[in-house]
């Protein structure tokens, strides 16, 4: 637990229940497309993808593509393609992520290139990708077609972006910030303008939908990388402490780096820098990070985007989905453990 950060930053606790349970006709939808689609005479395809796909997420991406469809007065279920398009390469960028990290857990279960094997995890997201493709063009909207697609070009180049910057002591926040809004936020942006141009949406509201969504997925990688310091595998779906083994450069490390300065140089250059590791080092690094206030610093910047995600809201009609649009904002930044 982040006891630190809590203490400081008393916040309340927002929920995803409201936004569920509002979407639970469409979302039984979109989980029909996804199962039939995910279907492939190859065994493999259907058993690796359904190992990730079903492992219990939220599946708050294609939420997102519903959920703005609806805010922006859509009748129809043209948004339902379009959602389970969303998750299909949200699963796929998930799948290449693991083999490239070498994660051992996801979504609280063992790697998928561990049971399968890294070029099977990768062509399984490969073949999502192709199926997320044929979903876009079936839904008939060359616009919503034209946001996921350059979704996808920018998630690649905020993981190429990532990977190039491996193990760097000196990326800036700017950076790192560039990184996780190509990588992270930019398909909850997506999947929202995705949603709300399928309903007929305006300018207006498809520029009000995406800064909603890209806000949100800020919040939600800030949140993310402080948990890896302080939460647990549970909540976390992989092992705490990943990112520090990993030696990614996130913003809770970036921060304590700079406070502790040259007291710790030794220390931050051996664990990340070079990536030699005890197995000690974990927890003297996440010591450093709460003591600093590094993770606490993170959550307060998480808690900014995510009053920036709901401002953008404030012109849609106050309806019963902008509510759990804006509770879904807290509850980015609600989680604790």
């Amino acid at each position: 637990m982040l006891d630190a950060a809590n203490a400081a930053v008393a916040r309340p606790a927002g929920s995803v229940d409201g936004l569920v349970a509002l979407a639970s006709a469409d979302m039984r939808g979109v989980n029909a497309i996804i199962s039939a689609r995910m279907q492939s005479p190859v065994s493999v395809i259907p058993a690796l993808a359904d190992h990730l796909i079903n492992a219990g997420g939220k599946r708050l991406r294609p939420l997102l593509t519903v959920a703005c469809a609806r805010l922006a007065r859509a009748t129809d279920d043209s948004c339902l393609k379009l959602a389970a398009a969303v998750e299909f390469i949200h699963t796929a960028t998930l799948l290449h992520d693991d083999v490239i990290d070498s994660s051992q857990l996801r979504r609280g279960k063992v790697a998928a290139h561990l049971i399968w094997g890294a070029p099977s995890s990768v062509l399984v997201g490969d073949y999502l990708f192709a199926r997320a493709f044929e979903l876009m063009v079936e839904a008939g909207s060359l616009t919503a077609l034209d946001i996921l697609a350059k979704a996808a070009g920018v998630i690649s180049e905020g993981e190429v972006l990532q990977l190039t910057r491996a193990h760097d002591l000196n990326l800036s926040q700017d950076i790192y910030l560039e990184i996780i809004r190509a990588k992270t936020a930019e398909l909850f942006a997506a999947a929202a303008e995705a949603g709300a141009v399928s309903a007929g949406a305006s300018d207006d509201m498809r520029r009000a939908m995406r800064s909603y969504g890209l806000n949100l997925g800020l919040a939600f990688q800030l949140v993310d990388d402080a948990l890896d310091y302080g939460g647990t595998t549970e909540a976390l779906g992989k092992n705490a402490g990943d990112d520090f083994r990993e030696g990614k450069a996130t913003l809770p490390l970036l921060l304590a780096i700079a406070r502790t300065g040259a007291a710790e140089a030794d220390f931050w250059e051996r664990t990340i820098g070079r990536r030699e590791q005890t197995d000690e080092d974990f927890r003297r690094a996440r010591d450093l990070i709460l003591r600093t206030g590094a993770a606490e610093a993170t959550l307060d910047l998480a808690h900014q985007f995510a009053e920036e995600a709901k401002a953008a809201l404030v012109k849609t009609d106050a309806n019963a989905w902008r509510t759990a649009l804006e509770d879904l904002a807290d509850f980015a930044v609600s989680r604790r453990t």
